[in-house]
């Protein structure tokens, strides 16, 4: 449930630190400063989506920053993704500037020091992102930090689009459904960056981390092919079934087991979600490559530790028992 933190029912001579108080003890730890004073006027409104931090601020000119000091004494390991709504900034991170301008795409690392000047009133969205979920899709990101991508960018100003959209959403979009479009704007996030890194010569890590993530968005794009083999993955990505393999070794998986793995993962968010339900487990099954209905099912039972039939009935056990919950509570609200 999405929560909102706004100066408008401060005395004006308490808004500064109650901005400092609020969005230091909800957000990571950092250093807040603002010119104009007792006029100052800010909201936040905080969410999640599924491992997604979603905070939309609303606030005057000021500066914000994380020092060494601020890094060493906080336990957030997040990367945040700010998309600029209005307004104009300055971000910046490891030596560089990012100007950033109505629908401008930027990235930090909060364990490292960085900082913001909001030269104007501004409007932003700031998407915590889990390191793990960000370094799995793009290998080490620190080469990125700071970068505005402008939202005339073509895959850039799709995901603009589409975490501007999320935003007002964040109520809506809870359990399995949450999670999974989490997962879409991760991966759309991460083409993003994938683009910039091509276009622009920006160096990951290696060219090894550019070419991971192009062959898995051909697996992904692919995976509802029941035929659709490694060497076929392998030749569209433009690199040997070899080279493929050796890729997604640093992750545990050969090219087989990751098709596999992910053809899994697809289906049982299928059967998680109370909007699928009224599908048969066939039909999810074949929809996402499988061919032989009882492989998938010896396969899902091996990945997750129950039949499809289960899995299915336990989550959506779970989902009714949530919603249960969140009507209980939006009633005792009521009165």
């Amino acid at each position: 449930m999405a929560v909102t933190y706004s100066t408008s029912e401060v005395p004006p001579l308490k808004r500064v630190d109650y901005w400092r108080e609020v969005v230091v003890k909800e957000l990571a730890r950092h250093e807040f400063h603002s010119s104009v004073g007792s006029a100052f006027r800010g909201a936040v409104r905080m969410g999640t989506l599924g491992a997604l931090g979603v905070a939309e601020f609303k606030c005057d000119p000021c500066e914000v920053g994380r020092t060494q000091r601020d890094v060493a004494s906080c336990l957030n390991d997040d990367f945040i993704l700010t998309l600029q709504v209005s307004g104009e900034s300055v971000l910046f991170q490891d030596g560089r500037e990012a100007l950033m301008q109505r629908g401008s795409l930027a990235l930090l690392d909060v364990r490292r020091p960085c900082g913001a000047f909001h030269r104007t009133p501004i409007e932003c969205i700031n998407v915590s992102i889990p390191r793990q979920a960000l370094t799995s899709r793009l290998g080490n990101a620190a080469a990125l930090t700071a970068r505005a991508m402008p939202a005339d960018k073509p895959v850039a100003g799709l995901a603009s689009g589409f975490l501007n959209l999320l935003s007002d959403r964040l109520d809506a979009l809870e359990g399995p459904t949450g999670d999974s479009v989490a997962e879409q704007a991760m991966d759309l996030l991460a083409l993003a960056f994938s683009a910039e890194t091509s276009q622009n010569g920006v160096t990951l890590s290696s060219s090894r981390a550019s070419t991971l993530l192009r062959l898995k968005s051909v697996i992904e794009g692919r995976l509802w092919e029941p035929d659709f083999k490694p060497a076929a993955a392998a030749a569209q990505a433009r690199i040997s079934v070899r080279y493929a393999n050796a890729l997604l070794s640093q992750e545990g998986f050969s090219m087989e087991r990751f098709i596999l793995f992910r053809r899994l993962e697809r289906c049982r968010r299928a059967l998680e979600d109370p909007a699928q339900a009224h599908r048969t487990i066939g039909e999810i099954a074949f929809g996402w490559g499988f061919s032989d209905l009882s492989h998938f099912g010896r396969r899902f039972r091996a990945e997750y530790g129950f039949t499809p039939g289960d899995y299915r009935r336990r989550a959506l056990e779970v989902s009714l028992l949530r919603g249960s919950e969140a009507a209980l509570k939006g009633t005792g609200t009521a009165k």
